[in-house]
């Protein structure tokens, strides 16, 4: 284990593709409106069981199941009304810190075990692929965007997780409005990652750097910043394009590499994780992990990396 001269861990490993593991595990979740969340409603053992996983791979993160949840969508897919849809947001919290428990209880486990609660975007809870393109923040308003946001951040809050994953966030419109929102909650803190179409862009067509520095700049709260669900192609740029800027932790944990196009992943253009984890070291980052299709296997490779470095 890679350690700085405080005996502080030098790196954090992140967890990798919940919805990978299990749809792996036999659970049809690719079509379904609330993905991952339809499990953790249904079968939150089967939940703790990939983040145990991913833990026992390594990981120093595992990422809550709340990335596709939203008071509407609990409400319209599953008919649970407010209460019990923020119940599913603790249960969220609650099974992750279980696994965390269970892991570092177990003998030599001695790296510090974190929860981050999923905040994913506005788009990926409509179902309609809007998460790739950032459109929708055309037509919502900022305000509008901290009032959908605000439930899901409370219960997390509230549920005691160690950090907040805003992650996957395609535009700067919706960046601007969780960095507002943080701000009802002063004692938070917070990752903040893009989710960007090529090396110097987010998905909606912002600079990367321009956008990160403007949201540094505006709050103490956010402690790491980067990049997620985005090919492994075009991390180095775009962490070379804040290194120098940015005086906080980069966070990356991509995808691997495919695109979402007509509905469905295309897998032509897949990439192995653990390839291009030294070049990103090499650029500043120091929270590395995986996104969709990132396997417990790919999250070993990089924690045997990482703890190589020194």
């Amino acid at each position: 284990m890679a350690v700085d001269s405080n005996g502080k861990e030098k790196f954090l490993v992140i967890d990798g593709g919940l919805a990978t593991e299990l749809t792996r595990a036999g659970f049809n979740i690719d079509s379904d409106p609330l993905w991952s969340a339809r499990i953790l409603v249904e079968n939150p053992e089967a939940v703790k069981s990939v983040h145990k996983s991913f833990l026992e791979s390594g990981a120093n993160i595992v990422i809550t199941a709340t990335y596709q949840v939203s008071i509407e969508g609990l409400f319209q897919y599953c008919g649970l009304d407010e209460n019990k849809a923020l119940d599913v947001i603790h249960e969220g919290a609650k099974i992750a810190q279980e696994a965390c428990h269970e892991v570092y209880s177990n003998a030599g486990c001695q790296r510090k075990l974190l929860v981050a609660g999923s905040v994913g975007p506005y788009g990926a809870c409509q179902h309609d692929g809007s998460e790739y393109t950032g459109k929708y923040v055309d037509n919502i308003t900022i305000q509008e965007l901290m009032d959908w946001h605000r439930p899901r951040v409370e219960a997390l809050l509230k549920a005691g997780v160690d950090i907040l994953a805003l992650e996957t966030i395609p535009a700067q419109k919706e960046a601007e409005a969780l960095i507002q929102l943080l701000k009802e909650f002063p004692t938070a803190k917070a990752w903040l990652c893009f989710s960007c179409k090529d090396g110097s862009h987010t998905c909606h067509g912002e600079l990367f750097a321009d956008v990160v520095t403007k949201a540094v700049n505006q709050s103490t709260q956010i402690v790491a910043v980067g990049v997620n669900c985005t090919s492994p192609l075009f991390v180095k740029s775009l962490l070379q394009s804040i290194k120098g800027k940015v005086d906080l932790p980069f966070v990356v944990y991509p995808n691997s590499g495919e695109e979402w196009k007509d509905g469905k992943w295309d897998d032509s253009e897949y990439q192995p994780l653990p390839d291009y984890v030294l070049e990103w070291v090499e650029a500043g980052a120091r929270w590395i992990g995986g996104c969709c299709r990132i396997q417990p296997k790919d999250i070993a490779s990089i924690r045997q990396m990482v703890d190589r470095l020194v």
